[in-house]
């Protein structure tokens, strides 16, 4: 399948780089390029622009932000061979960071951003000066899981039109107003060469393989090895990750810190970016000051 056009108003990317396997990866950034480096990674079906506002706040405390599409979403690339695993996303990773000339950067990720976070820190392949997990343990919960993907792999034949897209995300997140405006969808959709409007993601992602047993595995042991500052944040009300999740991700890595965001779901800086954007700065000011 094609990916589609881009729809006018889409945002263009401020940077894009050469990631793993040639492929092109769009990014944003903000602040000073001299400021301690903090890269926020997206979650599945999401975009870079889901971290604009975190982007926004870290840039305007003295922290240079970089935000990317990961391959097969938003403005990336998509990967010719359908490659979506957890190395693919590490290798990428790890080619902006040297495209950036980076060393020790804070790295910020929800869910597939936060496995990519915690497995690049915990088997080495990035040396962090800090790391922030945004609603991701090892040990998720399946029915939320599954609510997710239900969601992304809705509607394969596209949407009839803008409408139906906001009707789509209005039922899946009903906890968030619906937009009267809905220019702001222009960055999660594509125009088909049929007239109708599919995700921005490669389809292939929601189907590759994954060994849920191997991902919790691969996980627990990274955790086991962290030693950098740890900050989870799990969002009060998300049906991904439980309190019991929590407790486990604890007891693996104690020197964690925690933070309950309360009246947010599993898009956590989307649904009270006020309340994570403050808990990730008075957590990067004790650990990695600006």
């Amino acid at each position: 399948m094609k990916r589609g056009a881009r729809l006018p108003g889409t945002p263009d990317p401020m940077h894009i780089w050469s990631g793993a396997d040639g492929l092109r990866i769009a990014g944003d950034s903000w602040g000073d390029p001299s400021d301690p480096l903090v890269v926020l990674l997206h979650g599945g079906g999401q975009t870079r622009h889901a971290w604009g506002g975190t982007g926004e706040l870290l840039g305007t405390s003295g922290y240079h932000a970089v935000a990317f599409d990961a391959r097969g979403h938003g403005d990336s690339d998509w990967s010719p061979e359908g490659d979506y695993s957890q190395d693919a996303f590490v290798r990428d990773l790890r080619c902006v960071l040297d495209a950036l000339g980076a060393t020790c950067p804070t790295l910020i990720g929800a869910s597939l951003g936060g496995g990519t976070s915690l497995v690049s820190v915990g088997e080495e392949h990035v040396e962090a000066n800090a790391l922030v997990l945004v609603d991701i343990v090892p040990s998720t919960e399946a029915a939320g899981v599954a609510r997710i993907r239900t969601f992304m792999g809705q509607k394969p034949d596209g949407f009839a039109s803008l409408e139906e897209v906001a009707d789509a995300i209005s039922a899946y997140q009903p906890q968030r107003r619906r937009p009267d405006n809905l220019d702001g969808l222009a960055k999660n959709v594509r125009l088909s060469d049929d007239g109708v409007y599919r995700w921005h993601w490669d389809p292939r992602f929601l189907a590759y393989p994954r060994d849920l047993g191997e991902r919790r595995r691969r996980l627990s042991a990274s955790a086991r090895k962290l030693a950098v500052p740890t900050l989870l944040v799990r969002g009060g009300s998300s049906d991904v990750v439980s309190e019991e999740g929590v407790r486990e991700f604890l007891d693996l890595c104690p020197q964690a810190e925690y933070v309950n965001v309360a009246q947010a779901g599993h898009m956590v800086a989307g649904d009270r970016n006020d309340i994570f954007g403050h808990a990730t700065i008075d957590f990067l000011a004790r650990h990695v000051p600006a």
